[in-house]
């Protein structure tokens, strides 16, 4: 089966370290056609610009300072040139397999969308897997344990996670891709409830990345909400569109109690002061106000004309795969052939391990390697049992076992 050209769009605001990192993962792709959009504030996108040019790497670099990830997201899309296209947060890394599994389904001419599961801060744990959402905007979640298509509705679909989700672009083109009305939240929903008269989806459970939820306008580093207009807003927004004849005045008595639930939990953690937490709700019924009044535009075909040629991100597709596996107190040592390895080509994984029962933690670093550390006895899958006593060896093989289905380990 012919391999398609896939487009994968970052679109990045005021994280240009989180950016770098993201382009980092990317560049790792076992994909062999790939192409890279970037769409970012333009000081982040001066600085990507320059460190790609700096490797000697073609990409597609947009300046964007807007903040609206859908409006972004159309730009990028309108630079597209391959037969999909990708979507990942700059917060987030993908495997070194994410896109060649994410988009094989598109072999299927009836996939018109495609999405993965996501690991969540730990890099083990996950934070996103399979799930439906419907007209009022409510997740349903459903087991998947293989690739699975799916057929839905224009008032049920399966629900795309925005960091690691792909359409077919001419498919996406023609809805009008993303509504800008929608300027964060509810985006991905509402192109699903759009794009599903059109064909299946797919839900690729190995097609994973790891995404960290980096502090942004909207949110500290610890998930605390700053903002909750957006969130009421779009919501009034996507109900209009998608639920005209709803009840709207039970819709905003389900939002109020469900992020009225998530400020008071705050609260009582003392994450969130009491003025803190008014704000919020405050910030909430205007948006809602705002929302009600926002335009909601009947969105025709978006990019009548042609994109320009694509531009083959180099150095994608398979490659070798090394595990460096030492001791906490050898950790200098492991980390500069680790450094090595990745200047020579190779996916490298590292395994620091302390003596102990510390928790695992799994994460990407800027420099290009995988480095998961913890304690040797300690917990790694968080459903798995807390203390797992075996000798080093074991327990490097174990996990060896866990990632290698994701990325090349030898």
């Amino acid at each position: 089966m012919a391999v398609l050209p896939v487009s994968v769009i970052v679109v990045s605001r005021h994280r240009p370290e989180a950016l770098l990192r993201c382009i980092t993962a990317l560049r790792q792709q076992d994909h062999p056609q790939v192409e890279l959009i970037v769409v970012a504030d333009p000081e982040a996108a001066r600085i990507a610009g320059d460190a790609l040019r700096a490797e000697g790497l073609a990409a597609k670099v947009t300046a964007f300072d807007e903040a609206n990830i859908s409006a972004a997201r159309n730009l990028g899309l309108l630079q597209a040139a391959g037969a999909v296209v990708a979507f990942i947060d700059d917060d987030a890394v993908a495997e070194p397999s994410w896109l060649s599994r994410l988009t094989a389904p598109f072999g299927d001419a009836a996939v018109v969308a495609a999405t993965g599961f996501v690991r969540g801060r730990n890099g083990i744990s996950y934070q996103w897997r399979a799930c439906e959402v419907d007209a009022l905007a409510q997740d349903h979640p459903f087991e998947a344990d293989a690739v699975t298509l799916r057929a839905g509705t224009a008032q049920r679909a399966v629900k795309t996670q925005g960091t690691n989700c792909a359409f077919r672009r001419d498919a996406l083109l023609q809805i009008g891709g993303f509504d800008a009305a929608l300027r964060f939240f509810l985006d991905e929903a509402d192109v699903n409830l759009r794009l599903a008269p059109l064909g299946l989806t797919a839900v690729v459970p190995d097609a994973q990345v790891h995404h960290g939820y980096l502090a942004s306008a909207r949110r500290r580093p610890d998930r605390v909400p700053l903002d909750l207009f957006e969130i009421a807003a779009s919501t009034a927004v996507f109900l209009r569109r998608h639920a005209p004849d709803c009840d709207l005045d039970a819709a905003r008595q389900r939002l109020w109690q469900e992020q009225g639930d998530r400020v008071a939990a705050h609260r009582r953690a003392g994450r969130l002061t009491a003025a803190e937490a008014q704000a919020l709700m405050q910030g909430l019924q205007l948006g809602w106000t705002e929302g009600l009044a926002r335009p909601v535009a009947a969105l025709g075909r978006l990019a009548p004309t042609e994109p320009p040629p694509f531009l083959v991100l180099p150095g994608t597709g398979p490659r070798a795969g090394l595990v460096i596996a030492g001791r906490s107190w050898h950790r200098a040592r492991l980390l500069t052939r680790a450094r090595q390895a990745v200047a020579s080509g190779r996916i490298v994984t590292v395994f620091c391990l302390s003596p102990g029962f510390r928790r695992h933690q799994h994460i990407f670093c800027p420099e290009g390697y995988w480095l998961q550390t913890g304690g040797q006895f300690g917990q790694s899958v968080r459903s798995g049992p807390k203390l797992r006593l075996m000798p080093f060896s074991q327990r490097i093989r174990d996990e060896m076992n866990r990632i290698f289905q994701f990325r090349p380990i030898n």
